[in-house]
């Protein structure tokens, strides 16, 4: 008998219906049968429970109004936001290829637990990258090598003409990560790991805690927008406890945050309900209260204003290097602050340039994907505009973005820096495994958490050791590298070391990829470059706006 549409509409309809709550009816006649055999076989009570339990789960679902597929598919709907949870640890795990950036590679955090662990970086067989994939890098090698040189020699000095104590820094330091974002076992062990191996270790905007000063690692004071630890009540900058904070020995340098790569441009608040009594008491705010961090300084508002407002800390600081750190965004801002140093006179005596690949504990996903420059593009055009004007010889560059590896350090160094620092890459020293759970205080490893029974996990003697490893490792690998390029120094490499595959047939030198100003270019009014120039043009030392005629 053949069906009217109709009627196959109706049966499919009736086939749906019970396909949808077939799971839930199952758990139901479980329940029932279960809870009937019991009374001949006792020991069914905990099957009797599940299905119980599964049964109320179904009722739930039915009743409840926030998800659609639980709705219609009782119990059973249940399975996907299970697997939705589960979701990263699975591809984390199972199913990520080595060389899938997400945001680390598998390869580069295997890399950095091995070093930390000093197993060593050793890999058989043969490369796992596609060298004939554009974009492929390396570092060309000499065919005169040169012995490797002692890689504690791998040091900067940091201060300039009115710099009273200069700082030799390491070439490798930890990146700004505050107290409150990191836990104090976190906090403890990094800092425990600098000292160990003599290098520094950025406090972050949250100021310098307790746990930062326990083991007396040096430290890069880092001074946000909120001036925590050296705030009045309103916000505003305290230069009576700024003094008192940067007469610390162990404060070898200060810098002030103008923006990180993160989320460049935006504030942050941390909510009364999170602002512990450690947290309230380390960053001078009232418990109680949220904890504001602005967009913008209030200690300036104009160029020529922040280049004398360096000058205040260095003099209030007793004369330690004082420079500031920013991810670059419209190019004429950062040539307004280098027509402000030719202006006042006044120089910073460091810049670190923050690449917009650079970590966070949290920001809105438009900041993180599209707001600010990487941080090679950045650290070329700040080391372009210094050198056009003849300020790069009496400035010193950092740069920080994604760096794990000695090739990281070697690459950057190549495109300008003088020294590079890495958040993250520590972080996997540490034991972070890439969670991806930092803002929900249920960080898996005791890392990123004030949860005080997560955080104990973290036992600090182990992991300072194996921050301390991977510093130590990766300043011998750099060692090796630059030595089989015939270099005896990271300060030697340059621009025409480094080569990139641009296609399968095609293979270019850094210094043929991107434009290198020559010294006093563009004071001289003879520069090469349209873009430099056009934005040169736009930069004001008097204001942040650009100059439009």
């Amino acid at each position: 008998m053949q069906l009217s549409l109709i009627q196959r509409f109706n049966l499919f309809q009736h086939y749906s219906l019970i396909s949808r709550y077939s799971a839930f009816a199952l758990c139901l006649l479980g329940f029932v049968v279960s809870l009937a055999l019991m009374a001949v076989y006792g020991w069914l009570w905990p099957v009797m429970l599940v299905f119980a339990a599964l049964s109320l789960l179904g009722v739930y679902d039915l009743l409840q109004e926030k998800h659609a597929v639980r709705r219609n598919y009782p119990v059973i709907g249940n399975i996907r936001y299970l697997v939705e949870m589960i979701r990263p640890e699975i591809r984390q795990y199972l199913l990520e290829a080595e060389d899938d950036q997400t945001p680390f590679s598998r390869s580069a955090r295997s890399l950095v637990y091995a070093r930390a662990k000093n197993e060593g970086g050793e890999r058989p067989f043969g490369t796992l990258s596609d060298v004939y994939k554009p974009g492929f890098e390396f570092i060309g090698h000499s065919l005169c090598p040169v012995p490797a040189s002692d890689p504690t020699s791998f040091r900067i000095d940091v201060g300039g003409k009115d710099c009273t104590r200069p700082y030799s820094a390491s070439v490798f330091n930890i990146s700004a990560m505050s107290f409150g974002a990191l836990s104090a076992n976190a906090i403890r062990a990094l800092n425990r790991g600098a000292k160990l191996g003599n290098f520094a270790h950025d406090t972050g905007e949250g100021s310098i805690s307790p746990y930062h000063r326990e083991h007396g690692g040096d430290l890069i004071w880092e001074l946000g927008s909120g001036y925590f630890g050296c705030r009045q009540r309103d916000g505003s900058f305290d230069p009576g406890r700024f003094t008192e904070q940067a007469a610390s020995e162990q404060v070898k340098m200060v810098e002030i945050k103008l923006s990180q790569g993160a989320k460049p441009g935006h504030g942050g608040i941390l909510p009364a309900q999170k602002v512990t009594p450690e947290i309230a008491a380390t960053r001078g705010v009232e418990l109680g209260e949220d904890c504001i961090s602005p967009a913008r300084h209030t200690a300036f508002s104009t160029p020529i204003e922040m280049m004398q407002f360096i000058a205040r800390l260095r003099e209030l600081s007793g004369g330690k290097p004082t420079g500031f750190k920013l991810c670059l965004g419209h190019p004429w801002e950062f040539m307004g602050l280098v027509k402000a140093m030719l202006e006042t006179g006044i120089l910073p005596d460091f810049i670190v340039v923050d690449g917009k690949e650079g970590g966070t504990g949290a920001a809105p996903v438009e900041f993180v994907d599209h707001i600010g420059a990487p941080m090679r593009e950045g650290l070329l055009l700040v080391h372009n505009t210094l050198t056009a004007v003849d300020l790069r010889g009496k400035i010193r560059l950092g740069a920080s973005g994604k760096i794990t590896s000695a090739f990281d350090i070697a690459s950057t160094l190549a495109i300008g820096a003088d020294w590079v620092n890495a958040a993250r890459g520590f972080m996997f020293a540490l034991g972070c495994i890439q969670s991806r759970s930092c803002h929900t205080n249920r960080c898996p490893t005791g890392v990123a958490t004030q949860d005080l029974l997560r955080q104990r996990a973290l036992v600090v003697p182990d992991k300072a050791e194996r921050v301390h490893n991977f510093h130590r490792n990766t300043m011998h690998a750099l060692a090796e590298m630059l030595a089989a390029a015939g270099l005896s120094h990271p300060g030697d490499i340059r621009p025409h070391h480094l080569m990139r595959r641009i296609n399968t047939t095609e293979i270019r030198l850094l210094s043929q990829l991107h434009t290198f100003l020559e010294a006093g270019e563009l004071i001289s009014g003879k520069c090469r470059s349209e873009f430099y120039t056009t934005n040169w043009s736009l930069a004001r030392p008097d204001s942040f706006d650009p100059l439009v005629t």
